[in-house]
């Protein structure tokens, strides 16, 4: 039983939709106190900076989106695009790697790190 992968493009995505979730519900939490429109107000504030930041990371990834190496899977003949030594495919989850010293080891998103431990 393996460990489920996602591609990295896609978990930076995810993030920035649960900023936007954060964001609202933060905002929805501010209606509880309208007897306090200090309080109110604050949480309305928290609630746009949650939203912005959302925006910020989605130009971010959009941004770093358009560098990336893409590359067709093997599996499924879909372009992807990959962010660093090894990632899967955005469709299928195939592990995919540019590396060739790592065709054929086993997937493991440690291998994107600069600095691995020495045990391993």
């Amino acid at each position: 039983m393996g460990v489920k992968y996602s591609s990295k493009i896609n978990k930076i995505r995810t993030f920035a939709l649960s900023l936007i979730f954060i964001g609202f519900f933060v905002m929805y939490g501010g209606i509880f106190f309208r007897t306090s429109p200090i309080v109110m107000t604050l949480f309305m504030i928290l609630g746009l900076l949650f939203i912005i930041a959302s925006t910020v990371v989605y130009f971010w990834i959009g941004m770093l989106s358009t560098k990336t190496v893409q590359v067709v899977c093997p599996s499924c003949n879909k372009v992807t695009k990959m962010l660093g030594r090894v990632d899967v495919c955005m469709y299928c989850n195939e592990p995919l790697t540019l590396d060739p010293t790592l065709e054929g080891k086993e997937f493991d998103e440690k291998y994107n790190r600069k600095t691995r431990d020495k045990k391993s």
